[in-house]
This record gives C-alpha cells, structure tokens and sequence, in this order.
C-alpha cells in the first residue's frame, strides 16, 4: 500500500488538459495531477527548478471550463520515459480563492466519483 502523506487530496487527470505559461501564451504540458495546493505537470517544455511561473489550465468538461490562473513554485522536475518530457511538482504561490474552491470542488466530484 502506498502512503500518501501529502495534507491536501490530489486528483488524477485522466483527460487531456493543457498547461499554458501565461508569459509566452506556450503550451508547456499537460496536467498529470492537481490539488488546491500543487500540481504535477507532464511538462513538454524546458522548466528552471527553483523558479516561478503564472500557468493557466481549464477544468470542467474536456478542459473547456473557466480559466485556472496560478503563480506557481516549480518544487521538483525529473526526466519521464518518454523522451523530451519531464514531471514537474509545483506548488500554489498565488490562486484566487474562488478559483481555489473550483479546484477543490473539482477533486472532491473526482473522489466521488471513484467512491461509485
């Protein structure tokens, strides 16, 4: 059994939903997981370790939800199998708070529905 020690409930993204650096309007990836606190990116795009970034995703059905804007910590980045990607864990710097009950909501309708 894997322990998950992190304090906010993650959600898998199991649709396509891209990642987008709001300073170069540049897909960089794709969303692998989100919480109201971080997200795991299935980056496509070079990324600074130790850096911050303003990242912009839409949730809802198949991505066409309202915006999502956060600044963003890049925590972590190791290279994926596949080449040319890496996964990225950022964390939350500045959300709105709107925007971070959006996000709440959406995990909880995602562990919801796994529950049946």
């Amino acid at each position: 059994m894997i322990h998950d020690s992190r304090r906010a409930p993650r959600r898998h993204v199991t649709e396509s939903i891209p990642v987008i650096d709001t300073m170069t309007d540049e897909i960089i990836g794709q969303l692998g997981n989100l919480s109201e606190s971080g997200m795991l990116l299935i980056a496509s795009a070079p990324l600074v370790e130790d850096a911050l970034y303003q990242l912009r995703f839409h949730l809802g059905a198949r991505g066409m939800g309202a915006p999502v804007n956060v600044g963003v910590h890049l925590l972590w980045s190791v290279d994926a199998n596949t080449p040319g990607q890496s996964w990225c864990g950022f964390r939350f710097l500045t959300i709105s708070d709107d925007q971070r009950g959006h996000i709440r909501d959406w995990v909880r309708a995602g562990e919801e529905a796994a529950a049946g």
